[in-house]
């Protein structure tokens, strides 16, 4: 059973980040601010000469609690996949922890953990250098650092569960092509799903990256909905816990051998 020893695993990985930071930045901040400055700033200038409004605000306000959600998802992919393949087979770190007190429910634990710390940096980061673009509206925005958060943990969870379960990395380029890339194109992050075809929208709904775009935009443009935003917290939680069951289960299949 996963004890407060997972606390030791997020140290280490801190200790690793100390090192090779240079890296995540690329990914939790360089490449959103990015975006923003392609997309929100280029493509928003062309919505109707830079004047006109998605959703009632300004493409720039519109793309970035977008932006904000999908990096915490990318980063959280790609850290959910190769890094846990090193720690089970190629390095076997995962293995040493265990040798000690540090149980597989404490590994598991620590990384997704882990993720989420990396993911509330780049995100608080991200939404300074959003607002001084004035791509903020409301007293509200902090809230979409725990929004991103969660949305982070809604993929760390089960792709970590899942990478426990390989041998070698052949899906995991599927999974970022498939999976995360198209994920990132249509769930709401650069343009209303409402604008897709009607039989596609409820499979956007299904998306966790959706739920999570939802609610930073409600934060972030001050329009939250409680019930919407509860339900929106409640799925992606729902998605976290049942990641933590399969991937306790998985690392403690995969590290007892």
């Amino acid at each position: 059973m996963p004890t407060l020893l997972a606390t030791r695993v997020v140290e280490h990985q801190a200790h690793i980040f100390r090192k090779f930071w240079r890296g995540s930045a690329v990914a939790y901040l360089i490449n959103p601010i990015l975006f923003l400055g392609a997309i929100g700033l280029g493509v928003g200038g062309l919505v109707k000469g830079g004047k006109g409004t998605v959703d009632g605000v300004s493409y720039l306000a519109f793309v970035v609690p977008g932006l904000m959600a999908a990096s915490a998802m990318n980063g959280a992919a790609a850290e959910s996949l190769w890094p846990i393949m090193a720690g089970t087979k190629w390095i076997r770190t995962f293995h040493a922890m265990v040798a000690t007190p540090v149980g597989p429910g404490d590994v598991f634990l620590g990384v997704v953990a882990w993720t989420a710390v990396r993911a509330a940096i780049g995100g608080t980061l991200f939404l300074i250098v959003a607002a001084l673009f004035g791509g903020v509206l409301s007293w509200w925005a902090p809230l979409a650092i725990p929004a991103a958060v969660l949305t982070a943990l809604a993929f760390a969870a089960p792709l970590t569960a899942f990478a426990g379960t390989q041998d070698t990395d052949f899906r995991f380029p599927v999974i970022m092509r498939l999976g995360v890339v198209p994920l990132f194109l249509f769930s709401g992050t650069f343009f209303p799903v409402s604008q897709l075809p009607s039989w596609l929208q409820p499979l956007c709904w299904l998306s966790p990256l959706w739920h999570g775009v939802q609610l930073c935009r409600g934060a972030t443009t001050g329009s939250i909905d409680p019930p919407e935003a509860v339900a929106n917290v409640a799925i992606l939680m729902a998605i976290v816990v049942l990641g933590a069951r399969w991937g306790i289960r998985t690392f403690t299949k995969k590290l007892a051998t």
